[in-house]
């Protein structure tokens, strides 16, 4: 949570062309509803979605850098909990064909967080179908993405432990995280920082 605000905010402090992860998904209600097929039809969209604003992101003439709200190998995470073998399959087969000739980032930043911090971010969220979002479902989420990120190597990596803090609210929170973002990072790297920051 607070992906959206912290690319924000470096996109404008980097002068960067920001990419806005796809949050208009026409299937997700149907996918929260359990209803057949919507799984694979939402997952399908995220994909061709997301592909599509990563390249119109990075296809800009001017140099400089680029802002990503999201991980294109996110996908990839969803796809693995949420489609049965053979929907995955296909999935699979259109995952590899558009995103072949990708470049890697070079800055991946993991915003880490406990699941009982997650789901009463969510909560505050103003999308009705994600408060119906089962806490089974946010705890496996969770694990998914920390095994995924536990062994991820495609960039250099910066995991920031989020649930004792507030960077959308607290102002000393943003503070401390944009402090920490100065310093380059390498390889992978943790970022655990103290909690509770006044106004």
């Amino acid at each position: 949570m607070g992906k959206s605000t912290l690319a924000r905010i470096l996109a404008e402090r980097l002068h960067a062309r920001r990419v806005f992860d796809c949050e208009d998904n026409p299937f997700l209600g149907s996918f929260y509803e359990g209803k057949p097929g919507a799984a694979f039809r939402a997952q399908m969209y995220f994909l061709m979605e997301r592909q599509k604003r990563l390249r119109e992101g990075l296809a800009g003439d001017a140099p400089g850098p680029v802002v990503c709200d999201f991980l294109m190998e996110k996908d990839r995470i969803f796809a693995n909990l949420n489609l049965d073998d053979e929907e995955l399959k296909l999935y699979e087969r259109y995952y590899e064909a558009v995103t072949a000739d990708m470049p890697q980032p070079d800055l991946v930043i993991y915003l880490q967080a406990k699941p009982d911090v997650l789901r009463d971010r969510i909560a505050k969220k103003k999308a009705q179908e994600e408060r119906r979002i089962a806490r089974e479902y946010i705890e496996e989420i969770a694990r998914a993405y920390e095994h995924f990120f536990f062994r991820y190597e495609g960039a250099d990596l910066l995991v920031i432990e989020t649930s004792e803090i507030d960077f959308v609210e607290r102002s000393a929170d943003l503070r401390q995280l944009l402090e920490r973002l100065k310093d380059p990072v390498k390889g992978t790297q943790y970022f655990l920082p103290l909690g509770g920051g006044a106004e």
